[in-house]
């Protein structure tokens, strides 16, 4: 299941929080900060696609994500990777690579980071 733009959002500040009422989330937004009911229903969207639960202390209820933003974070990638790349991690890196406008450093940086996987395996 993915979360809309919206949602995503909402999504970074709850990760950021890890747990939150309604006005710790209100005040995370930047200015102009959304409505509380725009913020209720994206609330509402989110707990019905299980990425969000809450704890209620009387009247208020305290937020908090169910998925690592991680592990939201590597579906979506693996999703892209399927839909755009053909399912070929190589070809999503030789994209991202020719297409990034990455620096000398940056791909040196990259490279270091495969060299050290490869010695891993």
């Amino acid at each position: 299941m993915k979360l809309t733009k919206s949602e995503e959002q909402l999504m970074q500040h709850i990760w950021k929080l890890e747990r939150a009422f309604m006005k710790d989330l209100l005040e995370a937004y930047p200015a102009p900060k959304p409505a509380k009911t725009t913020v209720a229903t994206l609330l509402k969207r989110m707990i019905d696609k299980g990425f969000v639960a809450y704890k209620t202390y009387g009247n208020s209820r305290e937020y908090y994500p169910l998925i690592k933003k991680k592990d939201y974070f590597t579906k979506h990638l693996r999703g892209l990777i399927k839909n755009f790349f053909n399912n070929s991690p190589t070809q999503f890196a030789s994209f991202f690579t020719a297409n990034a406008e990455l620096s000398r450093e940056e791909l040196e940086d990259l490279k270091s980071l495969i060299d050290n996987k490869l010695d891993e395996k």
